[in-house]
This record gives C-alpha cells, structure tokens and sequence, in this order.
C-alpha cells in the first residue's frame, strides 16, 4: 500500500469519525432538549404539590380536626345530659317520698 492510499484511507476514517461525531452532537442536543423539558416538568409538578396538593390536605386536616372537636363536645354533652337525668330521676323518687310523707302526716 502506498503513502497516498494509506493518507486516503485515514482520511476516510478520519470523514467517519467527523460523521460520527455531528451524529453524537445531535443527540445530546435531543437529550439537553429532553432534559430541559423534564425539568420544566418537575417544577411544575412541584409548584402544583406546594400549592394546591398540600394546601388542599391542610385543608382537610383542619377539617378533620373541626370534627373531632365536634365529636368530642358531643360526647360530653351526651355525659353532661346523662349525668342530669339521672340527677332528675333521684330528685323525682326524693319528691315523691317527700309527697308520700306530706300526705301521711
């Protein structure tokens, strides 16, 4: 082989390898693109969970808390109620021995 088919012969190699490369370039072009997209993505994925995701589970938080509240007033008021019938129960059986002593007197 002679110099100058050896010279062609990188040359061509060398064409290749320029081709191969613009192709690589290209595609970490695509990929920057791609990611430049995800991470658009994802912020606003997480402008979204900050502000309506975890704004709208505070809000039912505090909901649930109204509830149990709620829930925990009526269970004294129900004590509070059963506590007053039966004080009323033994003022009615103390009136009517009270009633029944006035009237053998």
């Amino acid at each position: 082989m002679t110099d100058s088919e050896r010279f062609d012969l990188i040359l061509a190699e060398l064409q290749g390898m320029k081709t191969d490369m613009q192709g690589m370039k290209a595609d970490m072009q695509d990929m920057k693109g791609s990611i430049h997209r995800l991470e658009q993505r994802v912020k606003t994925i997480e402008v979204n969970l900050e502000n309506v995701t975890n704004r709208n589970i505070q809000i039912i938080a505090e909901g649930h808390l109204d509830l149990v509240r709620k829930l925990e007033e009526a269970v004294r008021v129900k004590e509070e109620r059963e506590l007053l019938l039966t004080r009323v129960n033994v003022l009615e059986g103390d009136m009517r021995l009270v009633k029944q002593q006035l009237a053998l007197a």
